[in-house]
């Protein structure tokens, strides 16, 4: 087994991978630009414009767990992106706790647990915890606070928890998924109201949360398994208190709609056309394990 320095590595120890983005990869007829890095996390392409190891804000940290664009001045993730199937998941414990992330640069804010302590907001993964359960280091991978944002209780234990084991139940199924997450807008209202920040850290509390989740029929398909079929899951959810029993279909959007809100360009490695259609579509699938 790898030790964790060797899994979780900045974008600064990627960057021999980054001839990758200068390939081209031809899929149905179309060519579009590899920004994958090598990185099975971010096979579906890589959400922002310039990630680089330049960029405090915008900071790319791969690992074998996930791959993250940090931002320094909130203390969060911009997106994380992982990949999910039956082989990340086994039976391990969740991890003992959160920690600052040991890969970040070392004049990069060190985000704690008691940034979140007593504030009203959850420590809300973007990576579920429940996703990396095949050994201890994957699951302790998605404690580190690049992981982490300030999300109120009633999101993370209500709509956002159903939409994470809808994806867990699909990938028990067979399935294989690509999943981007994130932060959106400033100020949630949590236990004790509203904020913008938390913490000696001040790191920043969004007005909402939204993830996209990209259903393949089963593992190894990668991009050339997705169709103008294939099944989208993208969600746009508010950072406030009282929606514990709302359900995730509540918050359902277009990926497209998304791009327009973040800036970002998700699915990039999908051919345009593909692109095109299933980037416009809002998911109405009702049976929980269809493709």
């Amino acid at each position: 087994m790898q030790q964790r320095s060797q899994l979780n590595q900045p974008f600064r120890q990627w960057q021999w991978v980054g001839v990758l983005s200068s390939l081209l990869v031809i899929t149905s007829g179309t060519v579009s630009q590899a920004r994958n890095y090598g990185s099975v996390q971010l096979l579906m392409g890589t959400p922002s414009s310039s990630p680089d190891g330049t960029n405090r804000d915008d900071y790319l940290l791969i690992k074998r767990q996930y791959a993250t664009s940090y931002n320094n001045s909130k203390g969060t993730p911009n997106w994380v992106s992982w990949q999910l199937n039956a082989s990340w998941l086994g039976p391990v414990d969740r991890c003992s706790g959160f920690s600052p992330d040991p890969t970040l640069p070392a004049d990069f804010k060190r985000v704690v647990t008691t940034d979140y302590t007593g504030s009203g907001f959850s420590r809300g993964h973007m990576t579920r915890s429940g996703d990396r359960t095949a050994n201890t280091t994957d699951n302790c991978a998605t404690f580190y606070t690049t992981n982490i944002v300030p999300q109120t209780q009633d999101n993370n234990e209500g709509p956002w928890l159903e939409l994470e084991n809808l994806s867990r139940e699909l990938a028990i199924a067979g399935k294989e998924l690509y999943i981007i997450a994130g932060p959106l807008g400033e100020g949630g209202k949590g236990l004790k109201g509203p904020m913008t920040k938390i913490g000696k850290n001040e790191v920043a509390v969004p007005e909402r949360l939204w993830k996209i989740v990209v259903v393949l029929d089963k593992p190894g398909l990668g991009v050339r398994g997705v169709t103008k079929t294939t099944r989208v899951i993208a969600v746009n959810m508010p950072n406030i208190t009282g929606i514990k029993n709302k359900h995730y279909t509540e918050y359902l959007t277009t990926v497209a709609d998304l791009e327009k809100l973040t800036g970002y360009n998700f699915l990039s490695d999908v051919p345009t056309e593909i692109q095109a259609v299933i980037e416009a579509k809002t998911d109405t699938t009702e049976t929980k394990t269809d493709p």
